[in-house]
C-alpha cells in the first residue's frame, strides 16, 4: 500500500486548486503549514464535507450523497464504501488525535495518525506511515495558529511546512456532512474492540443522514451522533464468524431512546462517562464470506424527527 499521506495530498491538492468553487478557504501560516477553512469561519458545504471525508480516508472510500426519508421527510444521506476498512477507517479516517495548546482545542483524524503509529490498532495490524507531508483533519470551533502546526510537525515528525490542517467545525454543514460519513467507520470500531480482527473485514458500506446544522457545538454534537446511533445503517462482509456480532449496534435506542442532547445533559456533557456501545451505527447487516448472514438493530426515526425537528 502506498503512504496514506501521499494519497491524501493529490485531495488535498484538489481541494487548494478548486477552493472558490468548493467555498474553502485557505491559510498560510507563518510557518508555512497550511489551514483550509472547510467551515469554521465559513459555513461549509456538502461538496466540501464529501471530499474532506475522502480526505480522511486518504482516498481509500467512495463518498456520496443521496436522498432518502427520514420520518416521511426527504433529507441528505452520506454513503461511504471501502475494500479497505483497517486502513481507510482505523488507521486513517478515525478521529484519535487529541489536540491541545494554550490556545486551541480540538480533534484530529486523516492519515496524520499513520505517521505516529502510538494506537494499538497499528500494532495489531502491523501498519505506519512514512511521508514527507502530513494531513490531519481538525475538528474545532476555531482555526488553528502555528503553535498547533508546529506541535503537529512535531510529533508527526515532518517539517511544519509539511504539514496542513483541513478544519470545521461540528456546528457546520461540512460537520454534519462528515459525521454522516461515520457509519461504516463507527461499526469496524465496534468490532474491533470487540476482538475482532479488523483485517478480517473485508468490505464495507454505511449510510447514515445528514443531521441539520445547529447553532452550537454542543447541540451539533448531540444531533450528529442521533443521526448515527439512531439513522446509521451499515452492511459489512467479514471473513470469519464471531460470537458478538449482536454487539456492533447502538444501544442507544434500548438503554435511553432519548435525543443524545438529553443523553448528554444526563452526564453533564462529560462524554467520557457514558458506555462506548452509544456510540455505534442504528442498523448493521454482517455477512460472512461463504457463512451466514445476520441482521441486528434498527432505526429509529420517531428519535432521528424529535433531534430533528422534523
Amino acid at each position: 500500500m502506498e503512504s496514506l499521506n501521499r494519497m491524501a495530498m493529490e485531495l488535498v491538492d484538489e481541494a487548494i486548486d478548486f477552493a472558490e468553487e468548493l467555498t474553502i478557504d485557505v491559510h498560510t501560516l507563518d510557518n508555512e503549514a497550511m489551514v483550509l477553512d472547510f467551515g469554521v469561519e465559513l459555513p461549509g458545504a456538502t461538496e466540501a464535507g464529501l471530499l474532506l471525508a475522502e480526505i480522511g480516508t486518504a482516498g481509500l472510500a467512495t463518498v456520496q450523497s443521496s436522498v432518502d426519508e427520514v420520518a416521511g421527510a426527504p433529507l441528505t444521506h452520506v454513503e461511504m464504501t471501502t475494500d479497505h476498512p483497517a486502513l481507510a477507517l482505523l488507521c486513517s479516517g478515525k478521529a484519535g488525535w487529541e489536540l491541545q495548546t494554550e490556545n486551541f482545542q480540538g480533534l484530529g483524524s486523516g492519515p496524520a495518525r499513520a505517521l505516529v503509529a502510538e494506537e494499538d490498532i497499528y500494532e495489531r495490524i502491523a501498519f505506519q506511515d512514512a511521508f514527507e507531508f502530513a494531513v490531519l483533519a481538525v475538528e474545532a470551533d476555531q482555526l488553528p495558529d502555528e503553535e498547533v502546526a508546529a506541535a503537529v510537525a512535531s510529533r508527526a515528525d515532518v517539517p511544519e511546512s509539511s504539514v496542513f490542517l483541513p478544519t470545521f467545525s461540528t456546528a457546520s454543514v461540512t460537520g454534519s456532512v462528515l459525521a454522516a460519513s461515520r457509519a461504516a467507520e463507527l461499526a469496524v470500531f465496534r468490532l474491533s474492540e470487540l476482538g475482532y480482527d479488523p483485517l478480517d473485514v473485508l468490505s464495507v458500506s454505511g449510510s447514515a443522514p445528514v443531521a441539520p446544522v445547529a447553532h452550537d457545538e454542543p447541540t451539533a454534537m448531540a444531533r450528529t451522533n442521533d443521526a448515527l446511533a439512531y439513522g446509521g445503517q451499515v452492511h459489512l462482509v467479514v471473513d470469519q464468524p464471531f460470537d458478538r456480532f449482536d454487539e456492533v449496534v447502538s444501544t442507544a435506542g434500548d438503554e435511553h431512546g432519548d435525543p443524545f442532547v438529553d443523553i448528554f445533559e444526563s452526564v453533564d456533557w462529560a462524554y467520557d462517562q457514558l458506555p462506548v456501545e452509544l456510540f455505534a451505527p442504528a442498523q448493521v447487516t454482517i455477512d460472512v464470506r461463504g457463512g451466514d448472514t445476520h441482521v441486528y438493530g434498527e432505526r429509529d426515526e420517531a428519535t432521528l424527527a424529535e433531534s430533528f425537528g422534523l
